[in-house]
């Protein structure tokens, strides 16, 4: 039943994507580019929708009133799935994306993004390039937007050992503007590189803000430390409530870890 209905909402989530981006793209393009931010977030609040109805699969945001309530900041979440990568878009005002270039060159897919100025990067490049991102994104959150970054850089396996990349704390330093931590565990639903999508509850936890102004190690090892402390709490409170998901070998080992701490 699981693959049958695993079937069926990846069908109907890339039909979504695709016929969407078709026939709404005349009205996309000429719409300014804040009031066509709608089109995806209504795209994103259908396939969660899908994803609740279709797949069985539901969530819930604790914290969203630590997301402040105006000027630019960054959103930091664990990235574990492409579902995180739209999902939590009805909630944003404004969102700007750091994203790796060669997303640009899809048609329609890539058209979309350009409308939206997100910021695309070559992610072995350095020095002036990455200088260039900086300038952009500096523009970008000026205008009081949010930007979007992964700390870890890639999608990670619920329960991976962190690798947090020093960048973000950079952007902190540089841009001096509040970090919102994520924590959250959609990749024990939505595994990366399967086509297997697993029912079930998941939380997303929103902490509160890390403020400016800190040391960029100071603020590099809070984040990470505020970040793993609610990933694994949540790890453990995910994992009881449901004991029909299949656990990936790290997210295993981690519970092993975290119950032997007890």
């Amino acid at each position: 039943m699981i693959r049958l209905r695993s079937i069926l909402f990846n069908t109907l989530f890339y039909a979504n994507l695709i016929l969407r981006m078709i026939f709404l793209t005349p009205v996309y393009f000429l719409l300014p580019r804040k009031q066509a931010y709608a089109i995806p977030k209504a795209w994103a609040r259908s396939s969660n929708w899908l994803f609740a109805k279709v797949n069985g699969t539901h969530f819930e945001i604790e914290g969203l009133e630590n997301i402040p309530k105006s000027g630019g900041y960054i959103l930091a979440p664990k990235h574990q799935s492409f579902w995180d990568t739209y999902a939590l878009l009805p909630w944003l005002n404004d969102p700007v994306y750091i994203l790796k270039r060669e997303l640009m060159w899809i048609p329609l897919f890539g058209w979309y993004l350009w409308k939206q100025r997100m910021i695309p990067v070559n992610r072995g490049a350095r020095g002036k390039v990455m200088l260039e991102v900086l300038k952009r994104t500096r523009i970008e959150m000026a205008a009081g937007r949010q930007l979007i970054i992964y700390p870890e850089g890639t999608r990670r396996p619920p329960g991976a050992a962190p690798e947090y990349k020093y960048g973000i704390a950079r952007m902190y330093r540089d841009l001096g503007v509040p970090v919102v931590p994520v924590a959250m565990h959609p990749g024990l639903f939505w595994p990366r590189r399967q086509t297997l999508r697993y029912p079930g509850h998941f939380k997303v936890r929103i902490l509160p803000a890390i403020q400016p102004g800190l040391e960029p190690d100071v603020f590099f090892k809070r984040l990470v430390e505020e970040t793993e402390k609610a990933s694994d709490e949540l790890l453990i409170e995910t994992a009881r409530d449901n004991p029909h998901v299949p656990l990936p070998p790290t997210a295993a080992q981690r519970l092993k870890e975290l119950q032997a701490k007890v």
